[in-house]
């Protein structure tokens, strides 16, 4: 018999235990049927000023998530979410890769990682091949972003960092700060915008955004969740978080 909340599909959601946005937005696009198991990786709220502070925490992040999958799997997912980002860029391409399959070799199961989401996402919207990034990062973390995008075959016109002072503080940022980020990083070069770091409440805003820039405008919450729906063939349209999970 299949779970009676989850008979569609179970996803177990890897998110650290600093960040505030990614579950609530989740459950936002949760259709009937689809339950969503969160395990925290815990981590501190270090402080984050520069490029080795940034480093300082994406490692304490890295420690902690062996421990935390292993934890998530008691519940039997169906699948695992990777409600984290900027792993899932870091060495391009190629580690996006690699870190997938490790993950899907450790688990058995199918692992969704907001990288490959936002790469799927872009197709879904046109194939656009010029694109502006916004992230919480430091410039370390933004340079993996680009790094991953360029490897994909984007031009990558504009990039975006807010440098947000710690890992809890990136949900804090206001919707106002992220329209500005996204007008900042926009122009009539830019086919798209994709917003990384999964701490940023910005699943409604890229839905506004896009209505007023008239342009995709991806959420990496938005096409990490739309992907894993997609691809354990659910298909349900979901109102409110824009054109990708009401059209595609």
């Amino acid at each position: 018999m299949p779970d009676s909340l989850g008979w569609r599909a179970k996803f177990a959601v890897l998110a650290p235990s600093t960040n505030t946005s990614v579950q609530p937005e989740y459950d936002d696009m949760r259709p009937r049927g689809v339950t969503n198991h969160f395990a925290r990786i815990s981590i501190p709220d270090t402080r984050v000023t520069d490029d080795d502070s940034f480093m300082v925490m994406l490692n304490n992040i890295r420690r902690a998530t062996e421990e935390t999958l292993d934890e998530a799997m008691s519940m039997a997912p169906d699948a695992v979410i990777m409600g984290m980002s900027a792993e899932t860029f870091w060495d391009g391409s190629e580690g996006a890769d690699r870190m997938q399959k490790r993950l899907e070799d450790k688990t058995g199961k199918p692992v969704f990682m907001g990288s490959h989401a936002c790469d799927a996402a872009i197709e879904a919207l046109g194939g656009a091949k010029r694109i502006s990034i916004i992230t919480p990062y430091m410039p370390v973390g933004d340079a993996q972003v680009r790094r991953f995008f360029e490897d994909s075959g984007y031009e990558v016109v504009r990039i975006k960092g807010l440098q947000c002072p710690s890992p809890m503080m990136i949900a804090h940022e206001s919707q106002q700060t992220l329209k500005r980020a996204a007008q900042e990083v926009d122009g009539p070069e830019v086919d798209a915008i994709v917003q990384c770091g999964t701490n940023l409440a910005f699943g409604r805003v890229a839905a506004m955004a896009e209505f007023w820039l008239e342009k995709p405008v991806i959420a990496i919450n938005t096409a990490t969740y739309w992907y894993a729906l997609r691809q354990s063939g659910i298909d349900d349209k979901i109102d409110g978080y824009g054109s990708l999970l009401l059209e595609h």
